[in-house]
């Protein structure tokens, strides 16, 4: 069965594969897959000429129902007649469609329910805007869903009729591995569920970030042996069958922790970052514990992309304690990158040497701020995420613990230079009971923030940029155990998403006032938020490989 809609020049046919021939002289024809709707046009009818002949009504409602965000995102995609993605971070910046969903990891605050996943509506033109328009819950209360990523992202621009339709969400707590089918944008479904015993049976818990490999295979970094001490290591999953692959690394040495990860096949290099035995930051944050370094991680760990074997490990010494996000540049021929530090608030560079080994060098430092009326007497920003913009002209970090976000020109990698400054609330308002004696930076203490009349709780979190490096999104969540512990009031009151301007020719940021998206209104379901994905990629999920000649 099929449904044919005449538009125009267009011939559009719903049936396993759909072929658009646009009529422009010298364009190519591609071949999408039948998941997008034709919902504007059928707002007016003399935009088509007929309907041929539709199967069911359930059917015909389902295709209708899907929105054109599908359609948007795959003919953006899929504009070369390649594979998914983009074809380079240009393409992606200039090319790449305004976000209109973000799918947002909502932890529950009751410990009874399941964590969800959250489908907010970002397009200002909806009359949804700023809201929760779904909710997939998950099946096991505890599980807490942390990171994101997708079956397939722009490494595999190259493989023709591969899909971006499957959101791997890990769990932290439970080392269960939820895949979401996300064919019907607005409301995706759980595809299959790896239980803990997949990844158990290979040794290894608490898994974290999960990448697509551009030969089609998912690998998701782990944190922890089944003891909960730290053991760096990656659990494959085959991208088409979703199967498990067992995991990643084929040598004996293997890397004290785990956290974080990216890869960039042109300089054979594949990089993780080290966060510390889950055991222990699973309980909360002990001041004692970070100074103890086979309880917090402080290296970088080089693998071999080739070879998939540990070939340098980088010390970052007490002034790099559990170094977090990890960023190299978009541009697939850079051999530098970033990654920033928790415990001790700075920012490395990392960079490839003559002699091909990787080096570091610190290139920005939040400096403590002397405080009394807190659980230690110098308080550090924290800095618990980073990104770059598609163009790698701007690096944004978030201070969970001072509550500010940053904007960095990073068109010198070596001397980032500071551009805006946005605070967003944090340990240090001024109507806290934190009182700052001594501060390098700032002359008084910041006030609470408001939106839309709903206090801001917590600090700033994860980031996500829209694809122009012109909105970016803030959560506020890190991880439910600290959250309860540094912000109580979120537990009560739920998370917040605010959006901040971007000026991208001058730098610096503007907190929008019209836009929040609040995950307490429904009082069955307080959430803390943590990472926000777009259905088409984004500046996190997203890597691009050197073109060949």
């Amino acid at each position: 069965t099929s449904l044919i809609v005449n538009f125009q020049s267009h011939k559009i046919a719903q049936r396993d594969k759909v072929r658009v021939s646009p009529n422009i002289k010298g364009s190519p024809s591609c071949f999408l897959d039948h998941n997008f709707v034709l919902e504007r046009w059928f707002r007016n009818s003399s935009r088509f000429a007929r309907v041929q002949r539709v199967s069911t009504i359930s059917e015909t409602l389902r295709f209708l129902s899907r929105t054109t965000l599908h359609r948007s995102h795959e003919m953006a995609e899929k504009k070369a007649c390649s594979g998914p993605g983009y074809r380079s971070p240009k393409v992606a910046m200039l090319e790449g469609p305004r976000e209109k969903l973000l799918y947002v990891i909502g932890i529950h605050t009751n410990p009874d329910k399941a964590d969800v996943l959250c489908t907010v509506d970002v397009d200002p033109d909806s009359p949804t805007y700023c809201q929760i328009i779904h909710k997939l819950r998950m099946l096991t209360a505890g599980d807490e869903l942390h990171h994101s990523g997708w079956n397939i992202c722009s490494s595999c621009h190259g493989l023709s009729g591969r899909k971006r339709d499957t959101l791997v969400l890990p769990c932290l707590m439970s080392d269960r591995v939820y895949l979401v089918d996300t064919s019907n944008e607005k409301m995706p479904r759980i595809k299959k569920v790896f239980e803990p015993e997949e990844m158990h049976k290979h040794g290894i818990s608490t898994p974290h970030t999960s990448h697509c490999l551009p030969n089609g295979e998912i690998i998701i970094s782990t944190m922890g042996n089944l003891n909960g001490d730290g053991l760096g290591e990656f659990f494959c999953i085959d991208a088409e069958t979703l199967r498990t692959k067992g995991t990643w690394t084929k040598s004996q040495e293997k890397a004290a922790f785990g956290y974080d990860f990216w890869y960039q096949p042109y300089h054979d290099t594949l990089i993780a970052t080290e966060w510390g035995a889950p055991r222990v930051f699973k309980k909360g944050y002990i001041p004692k514990d970070v100074h103890d370094p086979k309880i917090y991680g402080r290296s970088l760990n080089v693998y071999s992309w080739n070879e998939r074997k540990l070939k340098q490990t980088i010390n970052l010494g007490e002034d790099g304690i559990a170094p977090l996000e990890i960023r190299f540049l978009h541009d697939p021929l850079a051999a530098e990158g970033f990654v920033g530090c928790a415990v001790t608030s700075n920012i490395y560079r990392f960079y490839k040497a003559k002699d091909n080994s990787w080096k570091v060098e610190k290139v920005i430092q939040v400096p403590s701020k002397k405080v009394e009326g807190w659980i230690m007497p110098l308080m550090s920003g924290m800095i618990t995420d980073i990104l770059l913009s598609l163009d790698d002209k701007y690096l944004y970090l978030s201070n969970w613990l001072h509550g500010d976000v940053r904007q960095y020109d990073i068109s010198d990698t070596r001397n980032p230079k500071l551009t805006g400054q946005v605070f967003l609330g944090g340990s240090i308002l001024s109507d806290s009971q934190v009182r700052v004696i001594q501060d390098e930076e700032m002359s008084s203490q910041p006030d609470p923030v408001y939106v839309k009349g709903r206090r801001l709780y917590g600090a700033p979190q994860m980031l996500q940029l829209s694809l122009d490096g012109r909105r970016l999104y803030v959560t506020t969540s890190i991880f439910k155990p600290w959250d309860k512990q540094f912000y109580p009031e979120l537990l009560k009151y739920g998370s917040t998403m605010v959006k901040l301007d971007i000026d991208v020719e001058k730098g610096g940021m503007k907190l929008d006032r019209q836009f929040l998206v609040d995950f307490g209104t429904d009082k069955s379901d307080i959430l803390l938020a943590h990472e926000m994905r777009y259905p088409g990629g984004d500046c996190t999920s997203d890597i691009w490989l050197a073109e060949k000649p």
